[in-house]
């Protein structure tokens, strides 16, 4: 299926020279939607996952539904003040400046086989804050998955020891 043609390009959002991938034309699609997180799904199995990580908000479309379908705890990675109880934090840069994410402190064990699901890569700040939370709680990183690679907006070799999957690469 080509998924291409249910993400479309908005220019200067949300700030001035950025080109942002809008993906609810994709959402908005049942065959499209179902076929991007079947194919999530299949990753996840392959890498022998039992926890799906997830960034909000645009992450959380996806791995709620691919943790619903493989089988998987799901755990939310959040901006400050989102979650409850205890939590720990991390500072990271964003494409266009600095941004937050927290996870609760007892969600992940140590041992857990994560598979870290994210709508799109671009420059990677969320993704090795994301990757640093989950390595404090000694819990492993099977894999990292995505519907979309950036690829010209960093190095190739970027996050390649966890294997990385993503179902478009523009």
């Amino acid at each position: 299926m080509d998924l291409k043609k249910y993400i479309y390009d908005v220019e200067n959002f949300p700030i001035e020279g950025v080109t942002f991938k809008d993906i609810t034309p994709l959402l908005n699609d049942a065959q499209a939607f179902k076929y991007s997180v079947d194919q999530m799904v299949e990753y996840v199995k392959e890498k022998g996952a039992n926890v799906i990580v997830a960034p909000e908000a645009r992450g959380f479309l996806f791995a709620s539904a691919v943790a619903y379908a493989a089988g998987c705890r799901f755990v939310l990675v959040r901006k400050p003040g989102k979650l409850p109880r205890e939590v720990k934090d991390v500072e990271y840069e964003l494409e266009y400046g600095k941004g937050h994410i927290q996870i609760h402190k007892d969600d992940l064990k140590k041992g857990d086989k994560v598979v870290i699901v994210d709508d799109v890569l671009a420059t990677g700040g969320t993704m090795k804050a994301i990757i640093e939370l989950v390595k404090e709680d000694e819990a492993n990183i099977n894999g990292i998955v995505f519907l979309a690679d950036l690829s010209f907006l960093h190095e190739p070799e970027l996050f390649e020891e966890y294997d990385p999957r993503s179902l478009l690469t523009y």
